[in-house]
């Protein structure tokens, strides 16, 4: 999706607009680009262009995530389909002369004008979202009750959409199939174009009385509270499956999944590797040639690492089990310990003196700098 324009530059509109003054900018573009209206090659295009740009402007979850990822994050967590559901196409043109009007109609110019109409029960559209943890939570497990926007059913009328004590009544224009036939002659003969219906916007069904709480939608937007429960030692970039925390499903079709996509923060001691860790320490060249014990801290507390006599520089040590724990099996990872040897910068006379002396007995010629550099 990187090859698309910004969407705020498609409509004309800044990113501190409002949602009003995006829907004012949509609608003065949409009736100049409709392809019912405007008959040029590449209005049809540039329709789809500013309706999938006012999709996502107009709703606050979308326009955030967009704000934040751009289209990458658009195209990751929204199917073609997806993108579209939830804005208000219908109210923006229920007072044109060409009968374009609500969701329908908009999936009939984006994936077809011969697009038909699905009566049957329909999934609802599974959500993303993206949980930030520390190193600690990884090698622990970690519980947090998370807020998730999403749409769900209507508990006043059920997601009928209709008052209580009233239910829809089927639409007699297309005898509830939620389609309409267009009949046309020519001199080659008829051609029947099957069109959403626009009496019912291919619902089947009219509410004369709509539901008071969801003004006829059946659906509520609505904040829901979930707990989420990471296991030790997930990775970063894992995806966990909740099943039915998604949007709800329409005409009495399932909800769809929550994806919780795990990111583990960088840590300021530690870096992963895998279930290991890594851990870097400096140590003084005189503890490096005798030997020492030292201590480093671990993941979950401080460990003693001995260094024997003669260690070099760069030289890697292993705290076995001292690392993250295995998802997928048992036991812990390892702490790798990379050893850095400190050489003094400045040494007083009596300190040069000794070097000096212990050079003498190892057998190492050691010259004296020159006061003059050419």
């Amino acid at each position: 999706m990187g090859d698309k324009r910004d969407y705020y530059e498609v409509l004309g509109v800044s990113k501190t607009s409002t949602k009003d003054e995006i829907k004012n900018a949509y609608r003065k573009l949409a009736l100049q680009y409709h392809p019912d209206r405007n008959k040029a090659p590449e209005a049809e295009e540039k329709f789809k262009e500013l309706s999938e740009a006012y999709a996502v402007l107009s709703d606050n979850e979308k326009r955030k995530q967009y704000d934040m990822y751009g289209h990458e994050g658009i195209g990751a967590r929204y199917s073609s389909e997806d993108l579209f559901r939830g804005a208000d196409f219908r109210d923006i043109f229920r007072d044109l002369d060409f009968g374009f009007g609500g969701i329908n109609d908009i999936f009939d110019v984006f994936f077809g004008r011969q697009r038909r109409y699905q009566q049957g029960p329909e999934r609802g559209s599974d959500l993303a979202y993206d949980l930030e943890i520390t190193l600690e939570d990884v090698a622990s497990g970690y519980e947090r009750e998370i807020n998730i926007p999403r749409s769900e059913r209507c508990d006043v009328c059920n997601g009928t959409g209709a008052a209580p004590g009233t239910t829809p009544k089927r639409c007699t224009k297309c005898n509830g199939t939620g389609q309409a036939q267009h009949v046309t002659s020519s001199g080659f003969g008829q051609f029947i174009q099957i069109v959403t219906c626009n009496v019912c916007e291919g619902q089947g069904t009219i509410i004369e009385s709509l539901c008071p709480k969801c003004q006829g939608t059946g659906i509520l937007r609505r904040s829901r509270k979930i707990l989420v429960k990471i296991p030790p030692g997930i990775e970063e970039g894992s995806r966990m499956r909740l099943v039915g925390e998604g949007e709800v499903g329409t005409r009495g079709g399932n909800p769809g999944d929550l994806y919780v996509i795990v990111h583990v923060q960088p840590h300021n001691v530690f870096k992963q590797k895998n279930n290991d860790i890594e851990y870097e320490t400096r140590i003084g060249f005189t503890q490096a040639a005798l030997g020492t014990e030292i201590e480093v801290p671990t993941i979950s507390g401080r460990a003693k690492l001995k260094i024997p006599p003669g260690t070099q520089n760069d030289t890697i040590f292993r705290l076995r089990g001292k690392g993250l724990p295995r998802l997928q099996g048992f036991g812990h990872g390892d702490e790798l310990i990379h050893v850095t040897i400190v050489i003094p910068t400045k040494l007083t006379s009596r300190q040069r003196e000794l070097l000096t002396q212990l050079a003498k007995e190892l057998g190492e010629e050691v010259n004296k700098p020159s006061l003059f550099f050419m």
